[in-house]
């Protein structure tokens, strides 16, 4: 049996979707599963042991009339595949397209009729109205499919190789680790750097032992460096200096992340760590990190969530400037002090 998954990004969203494929190859071990997923992320899964293959998505490159003849060939080389189910979780027009030029014997998407996508489908898998969360609705596609949904896998198996390097370019030591994410795509889902900074400095002064791991990619030095002024010698900035698979084994020695609405959020998720997450104009009900959505901390707005990139509020982001240092360090100390996360406890 062959299978064909396409979730191209982004990091959050594919994250999100592999639950699904876990699922499958515990249900179906015999199954040969590839993988079309956005060049820049295939770190992500490059050598993980449910794939068969990735096809590397070159979103970029498809506006030269140059990469075409590469392109054509990926997708012939998809038709002469013969894909027994074809799984579109992206469910947006281009994603479709692939699906339908991919001539899988079966093909099943998510019912989202923004672009047209489901008119591609022989199945189109509705959103759980009862559970609303982007995970909730890949397992139903998974459902749809036969496959039992259950919470007993590994979302990111560990990596023994990886993390002896990581440990080799930076030692492990007895400290209390606390992951910081200031960065996000939208800058209204940034709870302010000066907040992070705060935060730091009273969760620094609660327990000597806490130290600070800050994450962001090579644009949020900005917003990482305001942080590792509040505390310097508390503080490590790994912002724009980790690859994604060192993000990852950073994100397993940590106790806990605060993290604004972000893809290394879902990582942290993934690993089974607390997530402190800080939700503005998005839904954690839809997109929060699964089974912790209880646990966000946001400022009720009439205007939120808006879904929007821009903040078009009378006070420009209240809904996330309003939350304040001490309540997310008190979330923080109150996520730390409960039972480690075992299971998701949702299905």
């Amino acid at each position: 049996m062959k299978v064909l998954i396409l979730k191209p990004s982004s990091l959050g969203d594919v994250v999100q979707a592999l639950p699904l494929l876990r699922l499958l190859k515990q249900h179906r071990p015999d199954a040969e599963v590839h993988w079309w997923l956005a060049s820049e992320l295939c770190p992500l899964l490059a050598g993980d042991a449910d794939l068969a293959d990735l096809l590397p998505f070159e979103r970029k490159r498809w506006s030269s009339p140059a990469y075409w003849p590469e392109g054509i060939s990926q997708i012939r080389a998809m038709r002469d595949a013969r894909y027994d189910w074809v799984i579109d979780l992206q469910g947006l027009a281009r994603s479709a397209l692939f699906a339908w030029l991919a001539e899988g014997a079966f093909t099943v998407g998510l019912e989202l009729e923004r672009e047209g996508a489901h008119l591609a489908y022989d199945l189109a898998v509705p959103r759980p109205k009862d559970k609303p969360h982007a995970v909730d609705w890949y397992l139903a596609v998974a459902r749809a499919l036969g496959i039992p949904v259950h919470d007993s896998f590994a979302w990111l198996p560990p990596r023994p190789e990886m993390a002896s390097q990581v440990e080799t370019k930076w030692p492990r030591d007895q400290a209390r680790w606390l992951g910081i994410n200031p960065g996000a795509r939208w800058d209204n889902k940034r709870w302010p750097a000066e907040h992070f900074a705060e935060l730091v400095r009273q969760l620094a002064a609660r327990d000597a032992n806490f130290r600070f791991a800050l994450f962001g990619g090579p644009s949020d030095g900005p917003l990482t460096d305001a942080i590792l002024r509040a505390a310097p010698d508390r503080c490590v900035n790994f912002a724009g200096r980790t690859e994604l698979p060192e993000l990852i084994e950073l994100l397993r020695r940590c106790e806990l992340l605060v993290t604004n609405d972000t893809g290394p959020m879902h990582l942290a998720a993934a690993l089974r760590k607390p997530v402190v997450s800080l939700f503005g104009p998005t839904s954690p009900e839809q997109t929060g990190p699964y089974g912790q959505e209880p646990f966000a901390q946001r400022h009720p707005l009439p205007c939120a969530p808006c879904m929007k990139s821009r903040c078009h509020w009378a006070e420009p982001l209240a809904c996330l400037t309003t939350i304040s240092p001490a309540r997310v360090a008190a979330a923080v100390l109150t996520r730390l002090d409960a039972k480690p996360l075992t299971s998701t406890d949702r299905h």
